[in-house]
């Protein structure tokens, strides 16, 4: 009946042990900032301060775009605009994050585009360059950033 007992108790202790090493385990890494703004210059249809938001889950990461600044130079429906946002990544290369999602927009309204989709690596720092939206496939509007982002680029 010890014996019993012994081995019980060794393997709750056990449990316990490894309980409280995955409550101590590091969590996964997150984008950080989960926020960041630019000013950016897209000619004819506008220009002025941008706000980027970033979420990750593993290698998938997604980007929403909106900015009162630059705005829709037509009625467009929800799901009419093809978006493509380029990113330095690293320093040295780019990545592009892309999507359909839009939602609908009437003449004249504030641009917002996303969730765009892109993929990365741990450590990965992206940084916004440039927007090109294209709106039934028939009028391109391309956005270039004139400022760095603030607080600073997106590290996952």
């Amino acid at each position: 009946m010890r014996r019993i007992k012994l081995g019980i108790s060794t393997a709750m202790g056990a449990a316990a042990l490894a309980a409280g090493a995955l409550a101590l385990a590091p969590t996964a890494t997150a984008v950080t900032p989960t926020t960041a703004t630019l000013t950016a210059d897209c000619g004819t249809f506008g220009s002025g301060l941008a706000t980027l938001t970033a979420t990750q889950s593993g290698t998938s990461a997604t980007i929403t775009l909106s900015s009162s600044a630059i705005t829709s130079p037509i009625d467009v429906a929800a799901g009419s605009v093809s978006s493509t946002l380029t990113l330095s990544k690293n320093g040295s290369g780019t990545t592009t994050f892309t999507g359909k999602s839009s939602p609908a927009l009437p003449a004249g309204a504030p641009v917002s585009t996303g969730p765009l989709k892109g993929t990365v690596a741990a450590g990965d720092v992206l940084e916004a360059k440039s927007l090109k939206l294209v709106i039934f496939g028939l009028i391109t509007v391309n956005c270039t950033a004139t400022s760095a982002q603030s607080p600073g680029p997106f590290t996952f």
